[in-house]
Parts: C-alpha cells; structure tokens; sequence
C-alpha cells in the first residue's frame, strides 16, 4: 500500500503550543535575547503524514558475526548468545539499535545525542526528517561527505557506503518556520548552527513538537522532531547506495546499481 502524503494545513496565526502559555521567547533563551523577534513562533501547521528518514544501512544480508570465526560452531554459539541476551519487543525497527532501531528511537537516546542544527547534544536529541526524498539525499550526502574528506582526503576513488530509507507516520503541530528565513536568514545558514540551536533550546524547554523548515542545502523541507511519541509506523521505502570521490567532489546515489539517480557535488551545499 502506497504512504500517505504529508498533509500540512494552513499555518495559523497563534503559537504551536501544549496547553500551558509559552514564555516570551525574547526572555526564554538569555543568549539569543535580541536575536530573534516574537514573529518567529507565530505560524504552526499540522503535519499528517509519512516523513522520510535516511540513515546508514546495509543493503545486502549479512552475517554479524563473520568476523569472528570461521568455524560454524562458533557462528552458532555466537548466534545463539546474541539471541539469550535479546530484548523482545513487537515493534524492533523502532525500539532495537542492533536491528535498525535508529529509525525512531535512537536519535532521543542520551548515550547518541549528535550536535546539529537544533541541538548543541547536551540537554536533548533531535530526530530529522524530510518531507522529499532529494532532500534526505543532499543532507546526508553532505554530511557524510564532510567525514570522507576528513578521514580519506587524498583518496582520488569512489567510496561508498549503503543507505537504508523509511516512511515514518508523524501526527503532530508544528512550529512552520519556511517562511520566516527571509526576515531570519540564520535558520538557514551553511555556515552556524548558533541561531539554531538557541531556537532549538526555546523549543525544547516550552515541550513543543518540533519544526518544519527550509533545508539549507537544497530546495526542500526538513522536519526536526523533539517528541519521539509524534513519530509512529516505521516503513521500508528503498535502499540507497552513496559513492563520492573526495578528490574531485563528486556524488552520486544510486537506487538500481549502476544506474545513478542523482548526481551532484557536496562541496557546493556548504
């Protein structure tokens, strides 16, 4: 069955709020006082529908614990241990790291808060998602692009990595910001994530949803989600492959092998 696609309703003119009154973001964050004007919270719309997430996957199946032995005794001894210690759960894509647990839950664990652009990573975890495919695979690709030129700069080969992509449902109001870049241009910044992260903070200590805004890399929406309970009914979409050379900068992502989907060059989105 095909996911439904996210219905965003007209923002409205009041805050995205819980049921207690929002303090004046003018005072709530003492670092970004005069940063921001009170406009920047006043449009919310609800989102209804699939966010798409991409994280690190391994598109063929592989065992876990060839790396250990050769010998199928030990394969088998090592299988049956991992299964002893297993936690149940009726929902493993959501609630499991070691069987892509990320999807949901892993982004709001402490032991994996990750500074971005909402999030300095020492008070709460933001769980990211977009509203367009492309836009999960220019934000990945630069990030992941920044760690290969970091750790393989010299390198003149293409290097690759295997991405897993889902549909999660989420049903939640949220703070729409899409249109508040032109009057606040550091939502957007390639640059800082400061201004971001100070909205971040408002954002989190009022026990809001989360955002939806503008991507700064490409020509699309991201969502930052800052309530796991939002987000629901984890789904295989498809599988991505990532190849880059970070000597010429060049990506591409295919999802039929040797048949690129899209091509481009990270360096550019920074």
């Amino acid at each position: 069955m095909a996911s439904r696609k996210p219905v965003a309703k007209a923002p409205r003119s009041t805050p995205a709020n819980p049921p207690r009154k929002l303090a004046d973001p003018a005072v709530a964050a003492p670092a970004a006082r005069g940063a921001w004007s009170a406009d920047l919270f006043d449009s919310n719309v609800t989102l209804d529908g699939d966010l798409i997430r991409n994280i690190p996957g391994v598109k063929p199946s592989q065992d876990l614990f060839d790396d250990l032995s050769e010998d199928p005794a030990d394969l088998a001894i090592a299988i049956a241990a991992e299964g002893a210690q297993r936690i149940p759960t009726p929902g493993a894509v959501i609630t499991r790291p070691f069987d892509y647990g990320t999807v949901i839950t892993y982004s709001f664990d402490t032991a994996h808060w990750l500074a971005s652009r909402f999030s300095d990573a020492t008070r709460y975890g933001v769980w990211y998602g977009s509203l367009e495919l492309a836009t999960t695979v220019y934000e990945t690709a630069w990030h992941w692009s920044r760690f290969v030129q970091d750790a393989f700069p010299d390198e003149d080969r293409d290097i690759r990595t295997e991405r897993r992509v889902f549909d999660v449902r989420c049903d939640a109001i949220l703070i729409d910001l899409r249109a508040k870049a032109r009057r606040h241009p550091d939502l957007v910044s390639r640059t800082s994530y400061a201004f971001c992260q100070q909205v971040g903070h408002y954002v989190h200590d009022q026990g809001l949803n989360g955002l939806l805004t503008r991507s700064a890399r490409c020509d699309g929406t991201n969502a930052a989600l800052f309530r796991p309970e939002r987000l629901s009914n984890v789904r295989d979409k498809l599988f991505l492959t990532y190849r880059y050379n970070p000597v010429s900068d060049r990506f591409v992502a295919e999802h039929t092998p040797g048949k690129p989907s899209m091509r481009f060059h990270p360096g550019e989105l920074g």
